[in-house]
């Protein structure tokens, strides 16, 4: 359980990392070529609201199995 705690916890911050690495190429793409941006109707920061939305609720969910996950690590524990 230890282990699957780790990986959990890993996956979190590569996501976090991932999204942060994501929204800053997503901003020097903007500024470097913004009339490609012009062209669409909605607006350059659109991708990021709905990456952020996205890692939001995968994150949520993750720190959700890893609170059951560490009750039972602290039962198993216990136990012993």
């Amino acid at each position: 359980m230890k282990k699957a705690y780790t990986i959990l916890k890993t996956f979190v911050w590569c996501l976090i990392g991932v999204f942060i690495g994501r929204s800053l190429y997503t901003v020097w793409d903007y500024k470097t070529h913004p009339l490609i941006y012009d062209i669409q109707s909605a607006p350059w920061y659109l991708s990021i609201e709905v990456n952020a939305v996205f890692t939001a609720v995968l994150v949520v969910i993750i720190l959700v199995i890893m609170a059951i996950l560490k009750k039972k690590i602290k039962k198993s524990e216990g136990e012993k």
